[in-house]
Protein backbone atom coordinates (compact mmCIF):
# COMPACT_ATOMS: atom_id res chain seq x y z
CA UNK A 1 0.00 0.00 0.00
CA UNK A 2 2.81 2.36 0.93
CA UNK A 3 4.68 1.55 -2.31
CA UNK A 4 1.57 2.25 -4.37
CA UNK A 5 1.16 5.62 -2.66
CA UNK A 6 4.77 6.56 -3.46
CA UNK A 7 4.33 5.61 -7.10
CA UNK A 8 1.10 7.59 -7.29
CA UNK A 9 2.77 10.69 -5.82
CA UNK A 10 5.72 10.40 -8.22
CA UNK A 11 3.38 10.13 -11.19
CA UNK A 12 1.36 13.10 -9.95
CA UNK A 13 4.48 15.25 -9.62
CA UNK A 14 5.71 14.26 -13.09
CA UNK A 15 2.38 15.13 -14.71
CA UNK A 16 1.95 18.35 -12.77
CA UNK A 17 5.31 19.81 -13.86
CA UNK A 18 4.88 18.91 -17.54
CA UNK A 19 4.55 22.26 -19.48
CA UNK A 20 1.14 23.14 -20.81
CA UNK A 21 0.82 23.41 -24.61
CA UNK A 22 1.21 26.98 -25.86
CA UNK A 23 -0.70 28.66 -28.66
CA UNK A 24 1.21 29.25 -31.89
CA UNK A 25 3.00 32.59 -31.87
CA UNK A 26 1.17 35.34 -33.72
CA UNK A 27 3.36 37.42 -36.02
CA UNK A 28 2.81 41.11 -36.70
CA UNK A 29 2.38 42.75 -40.09
CA UNK A 30 1.27 46.08 -41.44
CA UNK A 31 -1.65 44.87 -43.57
CA UNK A 32 -3.67 41.71 -44.10
CA UNK A 33 -5.93 41.31 -47.11
CA UNK A 34 -8.18 38.31 -46.51
CA UNK A 35 -11.23 36.52 -47.82
CA UNK A 36 -10.84 37.31 -51.51
CA UNK A 37 -9.93 35.10 -54.46
CA UNK A 38 -6.19 35.61 -54.78
CA UNK A 39 -4.97 35.51 -58.38
CA UNK A 40 -1.25 35.11 -57.77
CA UNK A 41 0.13 35.01 -61.35
CA UNK A 42 3.04 33.07 -59.87
CA UNK A 43 4.85 30.32 -61.80
CA UNK A 44 2.07 27.85 -60.99
CA UNK A 45 -0.65 30.43 -61.71
CA UNK A 46 -2.28 29.59 -58.38
CA UNK A 47 -5.75 30.93 -57.73
CA UNK A 48 -6.55 30.73 -54.01
CA UNK A 49 -10.16 30.84 -52.89
CA UNK A 50 -10.66 32.58 -49.54
CA UNK A 51 -7.02 33.62 -49.80
CA UNK A 52 -4.80 35.86 -47.72
CA UNK A 53 -2.02 38.28 -48.61
CA UNK A 54 0.16 39.67 -45.81
CA UNK A 55 2.16 42.89 -46.24
CA UNK A 56 5.01 44.19 -44.12
CA UNK A 57 6.66 47.44 -45.17
CA UNK A 58 6.94 47.52 -48.95
CA UNK A 59 6.88 43.74 -49.43
CA UNK A 60 4.56 40.76 -49.46
CA UNK A 61 5.61 38.43 -46.64
CA UNK A 62 3.02 35.67 -47.06
CA UNK A 63 0.46 34.45 -49.58
CA UNK A 64 -1.86 31.56 -48.84
CA UNK A 65 -5.19 30.38 -47.52
CA UNK A 66 -7.35 31.47 -44.58
CA UNK A 67 -4.94 29.94 -42.06
CA UNK A 68 -2.59 32.91 -42.58
CA UNK A 69 -5.21 35.30 -41.24
CA UNK A 70 -4.91 33.54 -37.87
CA UNK A 71 -1.10 33.47 -37.97
CA UNK A 72 -0.73 37.23 -38.36
CA UNK A 73 -2.16 40.32 -36.75
CA UNK A 74 -2.03 43.72 -38.38
CA UNK A 75 -3.09 47.31 -37.89
CA UNK A 76 -4.96 47.25 -41.19
CA UNK A 77 -7.15 44.28 -42.10
CA UNK A 78 -9.12 44.42 -45.35
CA UNK A 79 -11.95 42.02 -46.02
CA UNK A 80 -11.87 41.20 -49.75
CA UNK A 81 -14.75 38.71 -49.74
CA UNK A 82 -16.49 38.63 -53.11
CA UNK A 83 -13.52 40.28 -54.80
CA UNK A 84 -10.39 39.33 -56.71
CA UNK A 85 -7.02 40.18 -55.20
CA UNK A 86 -4.43 40.37 -57.96
CA UNK A 87 -1.14 41.99 -58.97
CA UNK A 88 -1.29 45.61 -60.00
CA UNK A 89 -1.37 46.16 -63.75
CA UNK A 90 1.80 47.14 -65.63
CA UNK A 91 1.38 49.71 -68.42
CA UNK A 92 4.50 49.08 -70.50
CA UNK A 93 4.23 52.18 -72.70
CA UNK A 94 2.63 55.59 -72.40
CA UNK A 95 3.24 59.34 -72.48
CA UNK A 96 1.56 60.48 -69.28
CA UNK A 97 1.24 64.26 -69.81
CA UNK A 98 -0.41 63.72 -73.20
CA UNK A 99 -3.71 63.09 -71.42
CA UNK A 100 -4.16 66.85 -71.81
CA UNK A 101 -4.20 66.29 -75.60
CA UNK A 102 -6.89 63.62 -75.30
CA UNK A 103 -9.14 63.91 -78.36
CA UNK A 104 -7.28 66.86 -79.86
CA UNK A 105 -6.86 65.06 -83.21
CA UNK A 106 -8.52 61.78 -84.08
CA UNK A 107 -9.13 59.51 -87.06
CA UNK A 108 -5.79 60.22 -88.76
CA UNK A 109 -2.80 58.22 -89.96
CA UNK A 110 0.16 58.18 -87.56
CA UNK A 111 2.56 60.46 -89.45
CA UNK A 112 -0.16 63.04 -90.24
CA UNK A 113 -1.38 62.90 -86.65
CA UNK A 114 2.16 63.48 -85.35
CA UNK A 115 3.50 66.09 -87.74
CA UNK A 116 0.38 68.19 -88.34
CA UNK A 117 -1.22 68.12 -84.90
CA UNK A 118 0.75 66.61 -82.01
CA UNK A 119 4.21 68.06 -82.61
CA UNK A 120 2.77 71.60 -83.18
CA UNK A 121 0.51 71.34 -80.12
CA UNK A 122 3.46 70.22 -78.01
CA UNK A 123 5.65 73.07 -79.30
CA UNK A 124 3.04 75.62 -78.20
CA UNK A 125 1.95 74.07 -74.90
CA UNK A 126 4.47 71.76 -73.27
CA UNK A 127 5.99 73.47 -70.24
CA UNK A 128 7.01 72.19 -66.84
CA UNK A 129 3.66 73.23 -65.40
CA UNK A 130 1.71 71.55 -68.21
CA UNK A 131 3.71 68.34 -67.77
CA UNK A 132 3.00 68.30 -64.04
CA UNK A 133 -0.72 68.92 -64.56
CA UNK A 134 -0.94 66.20 -67.20
CA UNK A 135 0.94 63.71 -65.06
CA UNK A 136 -1.38 64.36 -62.12
CA UNK A 137 -4.38 63.60 -64.33
CA UNK A 138 -2.68 60.51 -65.77
CA UNK A 139 -1.77 59.16 -62.32
CA UNK A 140 -5.35 59.72 -61.14
CA UNK A 141 -6.68 57.78 -64.12
CA UNK A 142 -4.14 54.96 -63.84
CA UNK A 143 -4.48 54.41 -60.11
CA UNK A 144 -8.28 54.48 -60.41
CA UNK A 145 -8.05 51.71 -63.02
CA UNK A 146 -5.61 49.45 -61.17
CA UNK A 147 -2.35 50.36 -62.91
CA UNK A 148 0.48 50.33 -60.38
CA UNK A 149 3.54 50.69 -62.65
CA UNK A 150 3.98 52.50 -65.96
CA UNK A 151 6.71 53.16 -68.51
CA UNK A 152 6.87 56.71 -69.84
CA UNK A 153 8.88 58.69 -72.36
CA UNK A 154 8.32 62.43 -72.65
CA UNK A 155 9.85 65.82 -71.82
CA UNK A 156 10.70 67.39 -68.44
CA UNK A 157 10.83 63.87 -67.09
CA UNK A 158 12.14 65.09 -63.74
CA UNK A 159 8.80 66.84 -63.20
CA UNK A 160 6.93 63.71 -64.26
CA UNK A 161 8.99 61.82 -61.68
CA UNK A 162 8.21 64.30 -58.90
CA UNK A 163 4.45 64.09 -59.51
CA UNK A 164 4.55 60.30 -59.90
CA UNK A 165 6.44 59.93 -56.64
CA UNK A 166 4.00 62.23 -54.82
CA UNK A 167 1.09 60.15 -56.15
CA UNK A 168 2.80 56.99 -54.88
CA UNK A 169 3.09 55.29 -58.28
CA UNK A 170 5.91 53.11 -59.59
CA UNK A 171 7.38 54.06 -62.97
CA UNK A 172 10.22 53.71 -65.45
CA UNK A 173 10.64 57.22 -66.82
CA UNK A 174 12.72 58.04 -69.88
CA UNK A 175 13.86 61.49 -70.96
CA UNK A 176 13.07 61.69 -74.69
CA UNK A 177 15.99 62.29 -77.06
CA UNK A 178 15.07 63.50 -80.57
CA UNK A 179 16.89 65.19 -83.43
CA UNK A 180 14.79 68.37 -83.71
CA UNK A 181 14.09 71.08 -81.09
CA UNK A 182 11.60 70.04 -78.40
CA UNK A 183 10.24 71.87 -75.34
CA UNK A 184 13.07 70.91 -72.97
CA UNK A 185 16.01 70.63 -75.41
CA UNK A 186 16.92 72.49 -78.60
CA UNK A 187 19.34 69.75 -79.68
CA UNK A 188 19.71 66.00 -79.03
CA UNK A 189 22.97 66.79 -77.22
CA UNK A 190 21.07 68.93 -74.72
CA UNK A 191 18.52 66.14 -74.45
CA UNK A 192 21.29 63.72 -73.56
CA UNK A 193 22.56 66.13 -70.91
CA UNK A 194 19.06 66.41 -69.45
CA UNK A 195 18.77 62.63 -69.43
CA UNK A 196 22.06 62.23 -67.57
CA UNK A 197 21.06 64.78 -64.92
CA UNK A 198 17.75 63.00 -64.47
CA UNK A 199 19.45 59.62 -64.12
CA UNK A 200 21.87 61.00 -61.55
CA UNK A 201 18.95 62.39 -59.56
CA UNK A 202 17.08 59.06 -59.29
CA UNK A 203 19.67 56.32 -59.82
CA UNK A 204 20.47 55.65 -56.16
CA UNK A 205 17.91 52.94 -55.44
CA UNK A 206 14.78 55.06 -55.44
CA UNK A 207 11.84 52.97 -54.16
CA UNK A 208 9.46 54.03 -56.95
CA UNK A 209 11.26 55.78 -59.81
CA UNK A 210 13.60 54.05 -62.27
CA UNK A 211 15.22 56.53 -64.68
CA UNK A 212 15.76 55.58 -68.32
CA UNK A 213 17.11 56.89 -71.60
CA UNK A 214 14.50 57.26 -74.35
CA UNK A 215 15.58 57.89 -77.94
CA UNK A 216 12.31 58.64 -79.71
CA UNK A 217 12.54 56.35 -82.75
CA UNK A 218 14.85 55.24 -85.59
CA UNK A 219 13.28 57.77 -87.97
CA UNK A 220 13.77 60.73 -85.59
CA UNK A 221 17.25 59.97 -84.24
CA UNK A 222 20.50 59.91 -86.23
CA UNK A 223 22.80 56.87 -85.83
CA UNK A 224 25.26 58.80 -83.68
CA UNK A 225 22.42 59.90 -81.38
CA UNK A 226 21.21 56.30 -80.99
CA UNK A 227 24.77 55.19 -80.18
CA UNK A 228 25.11 57.97 -77.58
CA UNK A 229 21.83 56.89 -75.96
CA UNK A 230 23.06 53.31 -75.61
CA UNK A 231 26.37 54.54 -74.18
CA UNK A 232 24.54 56.61 -71.59
CA UNK A 233 22.21 53.75 -70.62
CA UNK A 234 25.17 51.40 -70.23
CA UNK A 235 27.16 53.94 -68.20
CA UNK A 236 24.47 54.02 -65.51
CA UNK A 237 22.96 50.55 -66.11
CA UNK A 238 19.47 51.95 -66.66
CA UNK A 239 16.70 50.89 -69.08
CA UNK A 240 16.50 52.18 -72.63
CA UNK A 241 13.04 52.86 -74.07
CA UNK A 242 12.18 53.57 -77.72
CA UNK A 243 9.48 53.30 -80.37
CA UNK A 244 10.31 50.59 -82.90
CA UNK A 245 8.72 49.52 -86.22
CA UNK A 246 5.47 51.21 -85.26
CA UNK A 247 4.05 51.58 -88.76
CA UNK A 248 4.95 50.96 -92.40
CA UNK A 249 5.77 54.62 -93.02
CA UNK A 250 8.58 54.28 -90.47
CA UNK A 251 10.01 51.41 -92.49
CA UNK A 252 9.89 53.56 -95.64
CA UNK A 253 11.53 56.59 -94.00
CA UNK A 254 14.39 54.59 -92.49
CA UNK A 255 14.98 52.62 -95.70
CA UNK A 256 15.10 55.80 -97.80
CA UNK A 257 17.61 57.39 -95.42
CA UNK A 258 19.83 54.42 -94.57
CA UNK A 259 19.07 51.67 -97.08
CA UNK A 260 17.85 49.18 -94.48
CA UNK A 261 14.86 48.37 -92.32
CA UNK A 262 14.57 49.94 -88.83
CA UNK A 263 15.69 46.96 -86.76
CA UNK A 264 18.86 46.18 -88.78
CA UNK A 265 19.54 49.94 -88.77
CA UNK A 266 19.14 50.13 -85.00
CA UNK A 267 21.40 47.11 -84.54
CA UNK A 268 24.10 48.61 -86.76
CA UNK A 269 23.85 51.92 -84.87
CA UNK A 270 24.52 50.03 -81.63
CA UNK A 271 21.25 50.80 -79.86
CA UNK A 272 20.45 47.23 -78.81
CA UNK A 273 21.62 46.12 -75.40
CA UNK A 274 20.48 45.13 -71.92
CA UNK A 275 17.29 46.40 -70.28
CA UNK A 276 15.77 47.57 -73.58
CA UNK A 277 12.03 48.15 -73.99
CA UNK A 278 10.64 48.54 -77.51
CA UNK A 279 7.19 50.07 -77.92
CA UNK A 280 4.72 48.81 -80.54
CA UNK A 281 6.86 46.37 -82.63
CA UNK A 282 4.10 46.20 -85.23
CA UNK A 283 6.08 45.37 -88.39
CA UNK A 284 9.10 43.17 -87.57
CA UNK A 285 10.26 40.61 -90.12
CA UNK A 286 10.97 37.02 -89.00
CA UNK A 287 14.67 37.96 -88.96
CA UNK A 288 13.87 41.04 -86.86
CA UNK A 289 12.13 38.87 -84.28
CA UNK A 290 15.28 36.76 -83.93
CA UNK A 291 17.30 39.94 -83.42
CA UNK A 292 14.94 41.13 -80.67
CA UNK A 293 15.27 37.77 -78.95
CA UNK A 294 19.07 37.88 -79.28
CA UNK A 295 19.21 41.09 -77.27
CA UNK A 296 16.42 40.14 -74.81
CA UNK A 297 14.35 43.15 -75.86
CA UNK A 298 11.00 43.50 -74.10
CA UNK A 299 8.06 44.50 -76.30
CA UNK A 300 5.18 46.81 -75.40
CA UNK A 301 2.04 45.88 -77.35
CA UNK A 302 -0.40 48.80 -77.69
CA UNK A 303 -3.40 47.30 -79.50
CA UNK A 304 -5.90 50.14 -79.17
CA UNK A 305 -3.50 52.89 -80.23
CA UNK A 306 -2.21 50.85 -83.17
CA UNK A 307 -5.77 50.11 -84.27
CA UNK A 308 -6.93 53.72 -83.95
CA UNK A 309 -3.98 55.03 -85.98
CA UNK A 310 -4.27 52.14 -88.45
CA UNK A 311 -0.61 51.35 -87.80
CA UNK A 312 -1.19 47.61 -88.00
CA UNK A 313 -1.27 44.58 -85.73
CA UNK A 314 1.82 43.44 -83.87
CA UNK A 315 2.65 39.73 -84.40
CA UNK A 316 2.29 39.04 -80.71
CA UNK A 317 1.80 35.29 -81.14
CA UNK A 318 5.07 35.01 -83.09
CA UNK A 319 6.93 37.26 -80.66
CA UNK A 320 5.81 35.17 -77.70
CA UNK A 321 6.59 31.92 -79.53
CA UNK A 322 10.15 33.21 -80.02
CA UNK A 323 10.47 33.74 -76.26
CA UNK A 324 10.16 37.52 -76.32
CA UNK A 325 8.41 39.04 -73.31
CA UNK A 326 5.39 41.02 -74.51
CA UNK A 327 3.54 43.37 -72.18
CA UNK A 328 0.55 45.61 -72.78
CA UNK A 329 0.60 49.38 -73.06
CA UNK A 330 -1.98 52.07 -73.61
CA UNK A 331 0.31 54.51 -75.44
CA UNK A 332 -0.55 58.15 -74.72
CA UNK A 333 -4.16 59.14 -74.24
CA UNK A 334 -3.87 61.43 -77.28
CA UNK A 335 -3.91 58.33 -79.47
CA UNK A 336 -6.01 55.86 -77.48
CA UNK A 337 -7.88 57.87 -75.86
CA UNK A 338 -7.53 56.53 -72.31
CA UNK A 339 -5.12 54.76 -69.97
CA UNK A 340 -7.40 51.81 -69.23
CA UNK A 341 -5.46 48.54 -69.00
CA UNK A 342 -8.60 46.43 -68.63
CA UNK A 343 -9.66 47.67 -72.07
CA UNK A 344 -6.21 46.81 -73.46
CA UNK A 345 -6.48 43.22 -72.15
CA UNK A 346 -9.91 42.79 -73.69
CA UNK A 347 -8.86 44.34 -76.99
CA UNK A 348 -5.62 42.37 -77.27
CA UNK A 349 -7.34 39.04 -76.71
CA UNK A 350 -10.03 39.77 -79.30
CA UNK A 351 -7.81 41.48 -81.87
CA UNK A 352 -5.51 38.51 -82.30
CA UNK A 353 -8.40 36.07 -82.47
CA UNK A 354 -9.88 38.13 -85.30
CA UNK A 355 -6.77 38.79 -87.34
CA UNK A 356 -5.61 35.17 -87.12
CA UNK A 357 -9.16 33.78 -87.40
CA UNK A 358 -8.32 31.62 -84.42
CA UNK A 359 -10.30 31.98 -81.17
CA UNK A 360 -7.48 30.24 -79.28
CA UNK A 361 -4.75 32.63 -80.48
CA UNK A 362 -4.59 34.74 -77.32
CA UNK A 363 -6.65 33.36 -74.42
CA UNK A 364 -7.90 35.44 -71.50
CA UNK A 365 -5.26 34.06 -69.16
CA UNK A 366 -2.52 35.09 -71.57
CA UNK A 367 -3.95 38.61 -71.81
CA UNK A 368 -3.92 38.88 -68.02
CA UNK A 369 -0.34 37.61 -67.96
CA UNK A 370 0.64 40.32 -70.44
CA UNK A 371 -0.81 42.95 -68.11
CA UNK A 372 0.93 41.56 -65.01
CA UNK A 373 3.85 39.12 -64.85
CA UNK A 374 4.73 39.18 -68.57
CA UNK A 375 4.46 42.96 -68.56
CA UNK A 376 6.90 42.99 -65.66
CA UNK A 377 9.23 40.70 -67.64
CA UNK A 378 8.97 42.94 -70.70
CA UNK A 379 10.26 45.87 -68.64
CA UNK A 380 12.86 43.66 -66.89
CA UNK A 381 11.26 43.96 -63.43
CA UNK A 382 9.74 40.49 -63.03
CA UNK A 383 11.87 39.72 -59.97
CA UNK A 384 10.26 42.62 -58.13
CA UNK A 385 6.69 43.00 -59.38
CA UNK A 386 4.03 41.35 -61.56
CA UNK A 387 2.86 38.55 -59.26
CA UNK A 388 1.75 38.04 -55.67
CA UNK A 389 4.61 36.10 -54.12
CA UNK A 390 6.54 36.20 -50.85
CA UNK A 391 9.41 38.66 -51.12
CA UNK A 392 8.01 40.68 -54.01
CA UNK A 393 7.02 44.31 -53.72
CA UNK A 394 3.47 44.82 -52.50
CA UNK A 395 1.84 46.19 -55.65
CA UNK A 396 -1.66 44.73 -55.65
CA UNK A 397 -5.25 45.63 -56.38
CA UNK A 398 -8.64 44.50 -55.12
CA UNK A 399 -11.27 44.21 -57.84
CA UNK A 400 -15.02 43.82 -57.36
CA UNK A 401 -16.26 40.79 -59.32
CA UNK A 402 -19.88 40.88 -58.18
CA UNK A 403 -21.34 43.57 -60.45
CA UNK A 404 -24.20 42.82 -62.81
CA UNK A 405 -21.93 42.93 -65.85
CA UNK A 406 -19.68 40.25 -64.31
CA UNK A 407 -22.26 37.69 -63.19
CA UNK A 408 -22.49 34.78 -63.34
CA UNK A 409 -18.77 33.97 -63.35
CA UNK A 410 -17.60 30.54 -64.48
CA UNK A 411 -13.96 31.33 -65.18
CA UNK A 412 -12.16 34.08 -63.27
CA UNK A 413 -9.66 34.87 -66.03
CA UNK A 414 -12.55 35.29 -68.46
CA UNK A 415 -14.39 37.53 -66.02
CA UNK A 416 -11.37 39.74 -65.42
CA UNK A 417 -10.44 40.15 -69.09
CA UNK A 418 -13.76 40.18 -70.94
CA UNK A 419 -16.21 41.58 -68.38
CA UNK A 420 -14.34 43.68 -65.83
CA UNK A 421 -13.98 47.45 -66.20
CA UNK A 422 -11.52 49.93 -64.75
CA UNK A 423 -14.27 51.21 -62.45
CA UNK A 424 -14.49 47.79 -60.79
CA UNK A 425 -11.11 48.38 -59.13
CA UNK A 426 -11.80 49.26 -55.50
CA UNK A 427 -8.47 49.32 -53.68
CA UNK A 428 -4.86 49.84 -54.78
CA UNK A 429 -1.58 49.20 -52.96
CA UNK A 430 1.79 50.26 -54.35
CA UNK A 431 4.96 49.47 -52.43
CA UNK A 432 2.77 48.40 -49.52
CA UNK A 433 1.07 51.79 -49.32
CA UNK A 434 -2.66 52.29 -49.77
CA UNK A 435 -3.25 54.74 -52.62
CA UNK A 436 -6.97 54.10 -53.08
CA UNK A 437 -9.40 52.38 -50.74
CA UNK A 438 -12.99 51.62 -51.64
CA UNK A 439 -12.68 53.99 -54.64
CA UNK A 440 -11.51 56.87 -52.43
CA UNK A 441 -8.21 58.39 -53.55
CA UNK A 442 -5.73 58.84 -50.71
CA UNK A 443 -2.76 60.52 -52.42
CA UNK A 444 -4.40 62.77 -55.03
CA UNK A 445 -7.18 65.38 -55.05
CA UNK A 446 -9.55 64.31 -57.86
CA UNK A 447 -11.65 67.51 -57.76
CA UNK A 448 -8.64 69.82 -58.10
CA UNK A 449 -7.09 67.66 -60.82
CA UNK A 450 -10.27 67.62 -62.91
CA UNK A 451 -10.59 71.40 -62.63
CA UNK A 452 -6.97 71.82 -63.68
CA UNK A 453 -7.55 69.63 -66.74
CA UNK A 454 -10.57 71.69 -67.81
CA UNK A 455 -8.53 74.89 -67.44
CA UNK A 456 -5.80 73.47 -69.66
CA UNK A 457 -8.34 72.61 -72.34
CA UNK A 458 -9.03 76.32 -72.88
CA UNK A 459 -5.33 77.19 -72.92
CA UNK A 460 -4.57 74.50 -75.50
CA UNK A 461 -7.48 75.50 -77.73
CA UNK A 462 -6.43 79.16 -77.58
CA UNK A 463 -2.85 78.25 -78.48
CA UNK A 464 -3.96 76.35 -81.58
CA UNK A 465 -6.03 79.31 -82.78
CA UNK A 466 -3.11 81.72 -82.38
CA UNK A 467 -0.80 82.20 -85.36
Amino acid sequence: MRLSLILFLALFVTVSVRPLPTAAAVETADTIVRGGTVVTMDAGRRVIENGTVVIQGDKIIAVGGPELAAKYKAKTVIDATGRAVMPGLVNTHTHAPMVLFRGIADDLMLQEWLTKFIFPAEAKNVTREMVKAGTRLACLEMISGGTTCYVDMYYFEDDIAAVTEAAGMRAILGETIIDFPVPDALTPQLGLQNAEKFIQQYKTGHPLITPAVAPHAPYTCAPEVLAACRKLADKYEVPLVTHLVEDLKENDIVFQKYGMRPIPFVEKAGLFGPRMIAAHVVHPSPEDILTLKKYDVGAAHCPQSNMKLAAGVSPVVELRAAGIAVGLGTDGAASNNDLDMFEEMDTAAKLHKLTRRDPTALPAQTALEMATIEGARAIHMEKRIGSLETGKLADLIIVDISSAHQLPSYNLYSTLVYATKAGDVETVFINGRLLMRDRRMLTLDPVAIRKEAIDYRKRILDSLKAK
